[in-house]
């Protein structure tokens, strides 16, 4: 009998013979490229958490990212180089080019194809940017930047700054081009108290009145899962510490932006509402994720907690404001905490939760922004809470905001009572009607969320009501169609979307949404496939993007069956 664990004899002789490997495996960095990815990173620490800001730091200053670079960069990390490639890869604004490549074109134009810009005909003006790049720019298509309620939109990456053009067109974006994009002012904010933080670390609101409070009101998570704050806060109190808190300022869903406006209509109090948070938890540091889409707010948040920690209202806690890269997947939670944490954005399987075993393995209280916005409201009057349970209509409690976007004559966010309906959001919130248009349906929870008939628009916009009917509210996105818009091309934007957005972790998603795409396609769609398909997706994908992204195809099946080819 053969052994065939001991190689031949030959072949030992060979390796014996062979002379030692003169270094480490694979390539190694130039002392040229060490040095320069040091300079490069300037003060930031060398640590595997904030890869995700050290590609940044390379990229806004070199223009991408060359392969010479990440090695280095892997060696001054102490990361196998595949560590980081693999990371700069996966998210969209990351530019990886060989070293003896030409860099990108100095000005990149992202044209937004999301379903409210589409509507606003994102599509021509992408096609005529492409035909006639301004000043040799490169062009490409991207997904939602937040800005639905002014579309089309577009952004201009030029010399390290990026900004956005909102109602954009041709000569505005080859303006943007040539001069870069006005960076806007920082409008003067009035002196802030922060009379609710100071109220609970001075003793006169008691941890246990806050959250006594927070299920007094009725407040939710409202970034779209609805789970009730009060539960989750103790739920991460009864686990040992340190603890965290994360911000999801991530917002990526086509057609939401309420994020967005809360940050720029009043920082300080997004930010006071994470400082009561993490008081209340007893959370050693907070951790606040904004998407890369938002360059002006950063600018902004990074003075504001500058000013905060300045005035002593930070009182210990370190808070760490961090950059996404063009990855809407990391709008899901774990997959948010994998990016901080300095990997790619793959959503982690549950159990554990976030509020067990969540940053660096430690208990962290995620919020997105919304949630935050309402604390300070909520606790700052003796009766806070029990109004804001009381704004509601139809028997729900509580306010939220609403991104409205699509064919209403007044799109922008909308502060409403829970409970409050699409006709009456349309009619009361947002002028009625654009012009000329019939309202025919709306999307009630941004791409993910389904689409309704205007028949079913007197639903209340809120947790539990639209399930039965294959929706949901989500994050308070809606985009309102009418007459004049195609449901089949809406629906096939949508999937396009999670197509592309698909982190390809699990195979359901990854290969789910692209035949979905493909299926869409077809002069004739069939039905009994699609359906399969979205029961295949549903059951067996890691994270909601797909267990949700064929929400709008089940939907326009059947409530719109004439729309479908």
């Amino acid at each position: 009998m053969n052994d065939h664990t001991t190689a031949p004899s030959s072949a030992r002789d060979e390796r014996q013979r062979r002379p030692p490997r003169p270094g480490p495996r694979g390539r190694v960095a130039t002392p040229e490229a060490r040095a320069a990815v040091a300079g490069l990173l300037g003060d930031l620490p060398l640590r595997p958490d904030l890869l995700v800001e050290h590609l940044h730091a390379i990229q806004d200053r070199e223009g991408c990212l060359r392969a010479g670079r990440l090695v280095a960069l892997a060696e001054l990390l102490r990361l196998a180089p595949v560590e980081v490639f693999e990371v700069a890869s996966f998210y969209a604004h990351f530019d990886i080019v060989a070293d003896d490549a030409p860099p990108p074109p100095p000005v990149t134009i992202r044209v937004c194809d999301g379903l409210p810009c589409a509507m606003a005909g994102a599509e021509e003006l992408l096609a005529a940017l492409s035909t006639a790049p301004p000043a040799g720019a490169r062009v490409l298509a991207a997904p939602c930047m937040g800005a639905c309620h002014r579309a089309p939109a577009a952004s201009v990456a030029r010399g390290g700054r990026c900004g956005r053009v909102e109602h954009a067109t041709p000569e505005r974006i080859a303006r943007a081009a040539a001069e870069g994009v006005p960076q806007p002012p920082r409008a003067p904010l009035p002196p802030y108290r922060w009379a609710v933080l100071r109220a609970t670390r001075e003793g006169r609101l008691s941890r246990d009145a806050v959250l006594r409070a927070l299920e007094e009101s009725g407040l939710r998570g409202l970034g779209g899962a609805g789970f009730p704050a009060a539960r989750k806060w103790r739920a991460v109190l009864a686990q040992p510490g340190p603890r965290h808190v994360v911000v999801n300022a991530d917002e990526g869903e086509p057609g939401t932006f309420k994020d967005r406006d809360c940050l720029e209509r009043d920082p300080r109090r997004v930010l006071e509402g994470m400082l009561l948070a993490a008081h209340v938890i007893e959370a050693e540091a907070c951790w606040i994720y904004l998407r890369d889409e938002y360059p002006d707010l950063r600018r902004d948040l990074a003075a504001e907690i500058a000013a905060l920690q300045a005035e002593g209202m930070a009182a210990g806690t370190a808070i760490h404001l961090r950059r996404g890269a063009g990855a809407y997947v990391c709008g899901e939670e774990t997959a948010l905490l994998e990016s901080l944490e300095g990997r790619r954005g793959y959503p982690r399987h549950k159990p554990p939760y976030p509020g067990e075993r969540g940053l660096f393995g430690r208990p962290t209280l995620i919020h997105n922004v919304e949630t935050l916005w309402w604390l300070p409201e909520i606790l700052g009057t003796p009766d806070g809470a029990a109004r804001f349970a009381g704004a509601g209509r139809r028997g729900r409690g509580g306010k939220r905001l609403f991104s409205v976007s699509g064919r209403v004559r007044r799109p922008g966010v909308v502060e409403a009572p829970a409970g409050v309906t699409a006709r009456e959001l349309i009619e009361e919130f947002c002028g009625g009607m654009a012009e000329g248009h019939r309202f025919v349906a709306y999307l009630p929870g941004g791409a993910s969320g389904g689409i309704l008939p205007a028949a079913m628009a007197d639903l209340p916009l809120d947790f539990g009501t639209l399930e039965p009917h294959g929706c949901f509210v989500g994050s308070g996105a809606v985009v309102v169609l009418s007459d004049r818009d195609d449901l089949a091309a809406a629906v096939r934007n949508l999937v396009r979307f999670f197509r592309d957005e698909s982190c390809g972790q699990c195979t359901p998603c990854r290969v789910g949404t692209a035949k979905a795409a493909r299926l869409l396609e077809a002069p004739r769609w069939d039905r009994a496939l699609l359906e399969e398909l979205a029961a295949a997706m549903a059951d067996g994908s890691i994270c909601g993007l797909g267990q949700a992204a064929m929400n709008p195809v089940l939907s326009v099946l059947r409530f719109f069956p004439e729309a479908v080819p």
